[in-house]
């Protein structure tokens, strides 16, 4: 039950909220979130301190607005859990079969999702997890906005006709994370500078890895 913003962000933060005491695993996701605000908090701190560039309100507001998106991901996670069925994912994935845009999108949810949904829960709760944490590091910004922005686009068309949703909200939840494909988000004051600048591990050289992610980011 919602409160008020500001003691709702609290009991998120101490792992208090139901979706922190249903997963089984509360404790252990608080400790995660926080290092991840943590880890955040001394990239952004290190790519201030080494390049003059990044020292701007415009750096300061990109990555302010990253770092929330990512947190709205990993306080969407939660509720996949427990695994490997989560009784608010099974709930949602039938709503589609019922309030989705198109009878196509019904059709896979019903035949596909539902029969699957000891595999395909597990698979979102995953991906959600790895969306927060690329969006609070600023890691991978630019390949994981867009599955993000698939992610979201397959809400907006899953509950379009569903009478307690508001299809805009997915509209610009797409949009947010299209600017941050355009803004090269993980640049600002992210993981993603740093590596620009200073490559270390296997990110150094002409190595696979290296190759790869200089494809990507």
């Amino acid at each position: 039950m919602r409160t008020n913003p500001f003691y709702d962000t609290w009991l998120f933060l101490i792992g208090r909220t139901p979706d922190h005491e249903n997963s089984g695993v509360g404790l252990l996701l608080t400790l995660l979130f926080l290092a991840l605000l943590l880890a955040s908090l001394w990239i952004a701190w290190r790519n201030w301190q080494q390049d003059p560039a990044q020292r701007t309100g415009e750096h300061v507001a990109i990555w302010f607005m990253r770092v929330m998106i990512g947190c709205m991901w990993f306080q969407g996670s939660l509720w996949k859990l427990p695994l490997p069925v989560s009784g608010g994912f099974q709930f949602w994935t039938a709503e589609i079969t019922h309030h989705a845009a198109f009878e196509a999108h019904k059709w896979i949810a019903t035949n596909v999702f539902l029969p699957l949904i000891v595999v395909i829960n597990p698979l979102v709760f995953l991906t959600e997890l790895l969306l927060a944490v690329a969006f609070i590091l600023g890691f991978l910004v630019r390949p994981l906005a867009i599955i993000g922005m698939l992610f979201v686009v397959h809400i907006w068309l899953g509950v379009y006709h569903h009478p307690g949703e508001w299809p805009w909200l997915y509209i610009f939840l797409v949009f947010v994370q299209g600017f941050f494909i355009l803004s090269n988000a993980g640049k600002s004051l992210g993981l993603d500078a740093l590596l620009s600048r200073n490559a270390f591990g296997p990110f150094v050289g002409d190595g696979r890895i290296a190759q790869l992610y200089r494809r990507l980011a």
